[in-house]
């Protein structure tokens, strides 16, 4: 039986406190404005507010995006870097950049590098999880459409994913013959 701890309540946050919780979290993880603000709104609600007034969140996030703590540009770029080295293409991107709530105009320099490398990263998907070129043994009808649904979800465009699907094992398609 596990002891329990008697642990006292977390004060309420003031503007000091609010402020190095920001800097906490902005420090330890890759994070975004709007990232930010739901983590420090979260933490307002949980431990009640003492400072006079509402609590200036919006304020501290942009202060702390003026000195370069949240980059939201940078957030999509590696983003957008790291799904593509694991083999996804440009709509699991914007998926992610959706829920990370960057902007479009952060996010256009990420969505293009996700543009250019789109064949690369679905031969890289391709490769691991054993499709089309790829495959132990040739698929039929109905392996194919799995491989297919597989390529899709994981976002790639539909002709990539068709033309990398329908290669037969160890014939790997070159960009251009899409």
């Amino acid at each position: 039986m596990k002891a329990e701890r008697n642990r006292k309540p977390a004060p309420p946050l003031d503007p000091e406190r609010l402020e190095r919780l920001a800097l906490f979290y902005a420090g330890r993880y890759a994070t975004t404005r709007a990232k930010l603000a739901a983590y420090l709104q979260r933490k307002v609600k949980e431990r009640g507010w003492e400072g006079e007034g509402r609590p200036e969140i919006e304020r501290l996030v942009e202060r702390f995006s003026a000195l370069g703590y949240v980059n939201d540009k940078a957030f999509a770029t590696s983003k957008a870097a790291s799904l593509q080295r694991r083999g996804y293409g440009e709509r699991r991107l914007d998926q992610a950049l959706y829920v990370a709530g960057i902007e479009a105009e952060d996010a256009s320099e990420a969505k293009e590098q996700a543009r250019r490398g789109a064949w690369e990263s679905a031969i890289r998907f391709a490769e691991r999880k054993r499709l089309g070129p790829f495959a132990n043994i040739e698929t039929d009808g109905a392996g194919r459409q799995k491989a297919l649904a597989a390529m899709l979800r994981a976002g790639h465009p539909l002709e990539i994913a068709r033309t990398l699907v329908a290669a037969p094992p160890g014939a790997v398609p070159k960009p251009d013959e899409t």
